[in-house]
């Protein structure tokens, strides 16, 4: 007997579709606090979440969508994603995944040069990919100790708390990049991590720095893609020489979530030193993660829809949108502008300080809000190609 609940089902699938498009759902039903013994079917089930899962969701794609790192997502990374469950693919194994496993190759080959990389391998975000790179580090050189900026992401003091690595963190300048007259003299047993775009303000920390220290890893999770663009991929200038790179691709490559790449300058030194076997394994397996979905396909499908060009017209747009945000709010008395936006981020308070204030009287999705020592600052990051800047300026305008 054959299983229908496991073929291709075009009329439930065609209605999941209609589901996806529909903007009002009627009042969501509750999901029983038990599972039932008996099911209710697939369309049902569908029928049931819709409301839940798209009412309770924030719209990345809206027009003032403009508060946080996560892009909206293109049509194509779908419709791969949606074979990629189809066919649930483990890349632990050759045999059951070959042509994922040559997908993620040829993702990383693709990309890797135009950071000055050899080559690397796919994470499920950047936490772990920076977690990897500092695992390689460790391993390959005997560096006991990580030298980061007071403003690094979180990631990197667990990563250090996980490895047992020693932690020295270094202040941060007044725009949040990290203050290189603070470094210690000697970096030769060191770790040295600097940050393309912090969390808070986007601030790029000085890349000369890279070579410096014993190993160099560049937690370039959001400003990385800027090195496709011709307008900006300046401001990454020295990345190249850097030993490792971690890029979140589910930021400014626009994939869906959980989609990151750890980029080596040196691929087979860092993969040796982070490779384990198993009998029954035919490959060796690298980094952190055991079985390994195909998230390269969507990421594969995306580039080649787009091209470098296509990439970076997005970027750019992005760029183009917060510059003019800043623009906007530094010509206007009320608000203070923390700085000029480095790689997309504005950090922007009311000149009353009454940030509180500001913030409920914004649409949702248009700012986030952050501390930068004892203050706290409105955050609008540039993560939507499709923004409305007109209408985000006008409501940022209203709210004081």
């Amino acid at each position: 007997m054959t299983d229908p609940s496991f073929g291709v089902n075009r009329q439930g699938l065609a209605h999941a579709l209609d589901l996806l498009e529909k903007h009002e759902f009627s009042q969501a039903s509750a999901l029983p606090p038990h599972l039932a013994e008996n099911g209710i079917g697939e369309t049902a089930a569908l029928d049931l979440l819709a409301p839940l899962v798209f009412d309770g969701a924030a719209r990345l794609d809206l027009p003032h969508a403009f508060a946080h790192m996560d892009p909206p997502t293109p049509w194509v990374s779908w419709a791969a994603t949606l074979w990629n469950a189809r066919l649930n693919q483990n890349l632990l194994h050759p045999a059951s995944a070959p042509f994922a496993r040559a997908a993620e190759r040829q993702a990383v080959a693709w990309l890797a040069p135009a950071f000055g990389m050899q080559g690397g391998h796919m994470t499920p975000g950047s936490t772990l990919a920076n977690l990897t790179a500092l695992w390689a580090a460790r391993d390959a050189t005997g560096a006991r100790r990580v030298i980061a900026s007071e403003a690094a992401h979180l990631s990197i003091p667990k990563a250090a708390k996980i490895l047992g690595l020693t932690l020295e963190t270094v202040p941060a300048d007044p725009v949040q990049r990290m203050d290189a007259a603070k470094l210690p003299p000697n970096l030769s047993d060191a770790i040295l991590v600097l940050t393309a775009g912090t969390t808070s303000a986007g601030a790029i920390d000085p890349l000369s720095l890279c070579g410096r220290a014993a190993w160099t890893h560049v937690d370039a999770a959001w400003a990385g893609p800027l090195v496709f663009s011709r307008t900006h991929a300046a401001r990454l200038a020295g990345i190249e020489h850097a030993d490792s790179v971690a890029v979140s691709a589910h930021k400014w490559l626009f994939q869906p979530k959980e989609s990151a790449l750890i980029f080596f300058r040196d691929e087979k030194r860092a993969h040796d030193a982070i490779s384990f076997g198993g009998n029954y394994l035919a490959a060796p397996n690298i980094g952190v993660l055991g079985s390994h979905g195909a998230v390269a396909i969507p990421l594969l499908a995306t580039l080649l829809a787009w091209g470098r060009e296509g990439l970076a017209a997005r970027i750019d747009r992005c760029m183009d949108a917060a510059d003019k945000l800043a623009g906007a709010l530094s010509a206007d008395p009320r608000w203070q502008v923390f700085a000029a936006p480095e790689t997309g981020v504005v950090l922007f308070r009311p000149a009353n300080g009454d940030c509180d204030g500001a913030f409920a009287r914004l649409p949702d999705g248009l700012a986030s809000t952050t501390r930068i020592g004892t203050e706290t600052w409105l955050r609008s990051v540039a993560a939507n190609p499709n923004v409305d800047i007109a209408a985000v300026t006008d409501a940022v305008r209203k709210a004081i």
